[in-house]
């Protein structure tokens, strides 16, 4: 994974400051141990691998090795709680306009926090928020993405799919971050606001 490239978004807060690791048990877990930090706003966590993925309801999120995107974002909105109500439609809205704008790709959300290719799933979002009364400490924004993946277990080749298998080539993973944070970055602002 090429960090200088994701380095060089176009934005101001998110991805300036990127963990980087081949393997990790969980990028979600890792950004909650240091999210409370306001110098890790708009930091990013990213891996190869995780060990113990999060994917929604509790259930585990496979990410093969150097094929697909597990990343979690750290942000620390200035609004208060009210102002998030729909926060996850947006980040998936974003996702679907960066796959578009670079590969003319059309995913198609279900809401509330997946996005289907051809029907299966190949993204999930995962949000979670820590409050105090109405101000919030921590916004943090976890992505799960098969872009590369080419291996499927029988569980779960009939409901996922990467952009790899349905186009049968490679898809650069940086190009993907790039632009979905920069997209991401300029909605947080509009709709939440950032410090």
């Amino acid at each position: 994974m090429n960090i200088q490239k994701i380095k060089e978004a176009k934005t101001k807060i998110i991805g300036k400051q990127i963990q980087y690791q081949e393997e990790i048990t969980s990028t979600h877990i890792i950004a909650k141990q240091i999210a409370n930090n306001k110098q890790n706003n708009g930091k990013i966590i990213l891996a190869e691998m995780q060990t113990e993925g999060i994917g929604t309801k509790g259930r585990k999120w496979y990410t093969g090795k150097g094929n697909n995107i597990a990343m979690t974002i750290i942000l620390h909105p200035t609004c208060t709680i009210d102002k998030l109500e729909g926060l996850t439609k947006i980040i998936a809205i974003d996702m679907q306009q960066a796959i578009k704008n670079l590969y003319q790709i059309h995913l198609e959300i279900k809401e509330p926090n997946d996005l289907l290719l051809n029907g299966k799933k190949i993204c999930g979002i995962l949000t979670e928020i820590s409050t105090l009364s109405e101000k919030i400490n921590y916004l943090i924004i976890s992505v799960g993405f098969n872009v590369n993946e080419d291996v499927f277990s029988e569980d779960t080749k009939q409901i996922a799919t990467s952009l790899k298998r349905e186009y049968g080539k490679h898809f650069e993973r940086e190009e993907i971050i790039k632009k979905f944070i920069e997209l991401l970055e300029k909605s947080i602002e509009k709709e939440i606001g950032l410090n």
